[in-house]
């Protein structure tokens, strides 16, 4: 059990326990990803997770509906309706998010097993295998960092009753239907039981289908910048292969056009590979990223009209589920451009016309950016988070003066 708690840590980056840590993670949630693992999922898991589901349901659909459009026309509170809306529009995405894994849980095995498969053909030892491991490193910590953070923020929200002095729920103006008084007994103990179990689907949920995104998205950024020095050391290291070289009859300039050739077709075949599967990865994730954008800037503007001293918890976690979307978009594209400067830093100059042809061929598929979109109408990039952070202020502030 230590080992394999230990195999979570940064010391282990390889790809294989990178998808075993997210696998094991998704197996709670009765995800399946890794067709490695032939083992069934567990009783508890799905113990946990329609109990969980139950409690999500309840909370923040049913009682978020009841609340909003009837309790609080009768008790008049609009800033107790806005924060509770804006708490069902945020819980609304790792649902959502769990729908589009289960309707597309073959591609995403497909994913996985593509990845594990290009993984396989580096060479152990090898450069582009020191490379990969560093920078597989970096996204470990990233999706880490990620998941801890969102689930974090759920305990803190879990906790939060629990530190003040009396009976307090994770907000005291939220009734749960059916549950009227709520801060009397079993009423009590029921809400706070149903909270807790949504509070865990949702933050759950979130950060472990973020962090799987992260990791898949951050291979095929790893591998473009890991064969983009490849590409710029293609000519020094095909003249250091000659005297390695089995053909010692041919010429050295032969000897090195045959090379560089060799390496030219394996990074092609790599290249398209990432392609097609940095597809299969919109496909999946493109509809679910859409909603999600919508839900958080929902989420968000009403967290601001209800007031940053009410919803600072909340806040946290719709931001930065955004930020983070964003974040891996852009560095897929942002791997793209090395990759693409790299082809064309790789000495072609001094190629042959064959291998010359070749490179260009990489050249002009190495135009066509690689990138995520949310349902294909925006591309996930910094101008796309601050556009949206300006478009949530805008819309907060024409609300606030008319509200």
């Amino acid at each position: 059990m230590l080992e394999e708690f230990r195999m979570f840590g940064l010391n282990h980056c390889e790809l294989p326990i990178i998808i075993s840590n997210i696998a094991f993670l998704l197996r709670l949630i009765i995800l399946k990803i890794d067709n490695r693992n032939t083992e069934k999922i567990s009783t508890i898991s799905y113990i946990v997770t329609i109990l969980s589901g139950i409690g999500y349901f309840y909370t923040y659909f049913l009682s978020v509906i009841w609340y909003v459009f009837w309790r609080c026309r009768e008790t008049g509170d609009k800033i107790a309706a806005i924060i509770v809306f804006s708490l069902g529009a945020a819980s609304e995405i790792a649902f959502y998010k769990y729908i589009f894994m289960i309707i597309y849980r073959n591609s995403v095995k497909d994913i996985v097993d593509g990845y594990l498969a290009l993984d396989a053909l580096i060479l152990p030892g090898s450069r582009l295998s020191r490379n990969m491991h560093s920078k597989l490193r970096i996204i470990k910590k990233r999706a880490f960092i990620y998941w801890i953070f969102i689930v974090s923020n759920g305990i803190l929200y879990i906790l939060k009753p629990i530190i003040q002095p009396g009976r307090h729920l994770m907000e005291d103006h939220f009734d749960l239907i059916g549950l009227d008084p709520i801060l009397e007994s079993p009423n009590y103990e029921i809400a706070f039981t149903a909270t807790v179990l949504g509070v865990f689907f949702t933050s759950y949920l979130s950060s472990t289908i973020s962090a799987f995104l992260i990791v898949v998205t951050g291979f095929a950024e790893s591998h473009l910048l890991a064969v983009s020095e490849e590409i710029t050391n293609l000519w020094e290291d095909a003249n250091a292969e000659i005297e390695t070289a089995s053909d010692v009859h041919l010429p050295a300039d032969q000897i090195v056009f045959l090379n560089i050739n060799n390496r030219l077709r394996e990074v092609i075949k790599t290249h398209i590979t990432i392609i097609n599967i940095t597809k299969q990865i919109e496909k999946v994730f493109s509809g679910a990223i859409l909603i999600e954008f919508i839900l958080v800037i929902t989420s968000l503007i009403a967290e601001l009209l209800g007031g940053l001293e009410n919803t600072y918890l909340e806040m946290p976690f719709a931001l930065f589920q955004l930020s983070m979307d964003c974040i891996t978009g852009q560095k897929l594209i942002d791997a793209c451009d090395v990759f693409s400067r790299a082809v064309y830093d790789s000495k072609w100059e001094k190629f042959d016309v064959k291998n010359g042809k070749m490179v260009l061929l990489m050249l002009q598929n190495s135009q066509k950016t690689l990138s995520l979109s949310a349902g294909g109408m925006t591309t996930l990039s910094f101008v796309c988070l601050m556009s949206m952070l300006k478009m949530i202020y805008s819309t907060y502030t024409t609300l606030r003066s008319t509200v």
